[in-house]
């Protein structure tokens, strides 16, 4: 007689040591935050659903950033190692009582992606992200900033917005119309194809950290159409939680809806490297951790995507860690916190 899988050496060794049943960070299967494997369509009870886009083909410097859904998700493992083994973590910089185990994390896997077919792999983001939008509160891993656009479409409708708004957290305004050598979509383009579109506009859209050069005459064309720019001279001048207070406030103006976008080059690259474009003079990473704290903490945040992660850039590791404690910090706002 076969025995029962509740009476059986396993069962019995862990019920004998209990930790046992505790994942170790670097073991069992990648998914964000230890979360369950599910389908998209799957997410019943689920609070959040977790999508990869391994994707790199619209990038304008260096490659590499398909490899970073992979190294979020295996970073992220850390944190709900340690919120499992210890019962609940305390946040030692607010005191707040903060336990993942009791945030249900649905990990989608990765997206099909057609790297020499942009359109394709842009219609297959936007149906996997509606999906899950339809259920549960998107994450997006990158992948190219590219993946940003057809991102917010899905998520759009997903929830059947009329409009939404725009959080972007980037060193980079990618606001760009037309390349002569890259033509009109890659990942310098996204947020003008976003707020050209039918759910957004300029005035909806926020941008915090931008620093580095821009086209000619860049600061007349934010005024004219109404862009929200808060460069990094205002970060140091106003304070970083000051900045992404106005800029959800005014990206959720008349919105159903914010997605939030984090480029990791945001961050400067003496402290996130692992990037394909890197720009001095950057957030550090309490900066960068705060405007996650912020963001998570607004109601009118609907989704949220971590972009950008070239991990072969850091051997070691860090960029890709420091991406992941971005999105534990965010959920911890949107979910965790007791």
């Amino acid at each position: 007689m076969t025995e029962n899988s509740e009476s059986s050496p396993a069962a019995r060794f862990r019920e004998r040591v209990p930790e046992s049943s505790v994942e170790l960070a670097y073991a069992g299967l990648n998914t964000f935050l230890k979360g369950d494997p599910r389908d998209v369509e799957d997410l019943s009870e689920s609070d959040v659903g977790v999508l990869g886009a391994p994707y790199d083909s619209a990038v304008s410097n260096r490659p590499g950033t398909r490899y970073g859904p992979e190294a979020i998700r295996q970073a992220s493992g850390w944190w709900a190692y340690l919120s499992g083994y210890k019962g609940g973590l305390t946040n030692m910089g607010t005191g707040a009582q903060v336990d993942f185990s009791k945030l249900s994390v649905a990990d989608c896997g990765d997206i099909p992606v057609f790297p020499m077919d942009r359109e394709t792999t842009a219609e297959s983001i936007t149906a996997h992200v509606a999906t899950v939008a339809q259920r549960a509160f998107p994450v997006l891993l990158g992948g190219d900033h590219y993946c940003t656009y057809p991102a917010v479409r899905g998520f759009a409708e997903g929830i059947d917005a009329d409009s939404v708004g725009l959080v972007q957290i980037d060193a980079h305004t990618d606001t760009v119309a037309e390349s002569a050598v890259f033509g009109e979509h890659f990942h310098g383009s996204s947020t003008h194809h976003i707020a050209d579109s039918e759910f957004a506009e300029y005035e909806t859209v926020s941008q915090v950290g931008i620093r580095g050069y821009e086209s000619p005459d860049f600061f007349d064309f934010a005024d004219e159409v109404g862009l929200n720019l808060f460069t990094m001279n205002e970060v140091r001048e106003e304070g970083i939680e000051s900045v992404v207070e106005r800029a959800v406030a005014a990206a959720a103006d008349g919105t159903d809806a914010v997605y939030v976008t984090f480029d990791i080059d945001a961050v400067d690259p003496s402290v996130a490297p692992g990037t394909g474009t890197p720009v001095p003079g950057g957030l550090s990473a309490e900066e960068a951790l705060t405007t996650m704290d912020v963001l998570g903490a607004s109601e009118a945040v609907g989704a949220v995507d971590l972009m950008e992660v070239a991990p072969t850039y850091d051997p070691t590791e860090g960029t890709s860690r420091l991406g992941a404690y971005l999105l534990v910090r965010f959920l911890e706002q949107a979910f965790a916190v007791e």
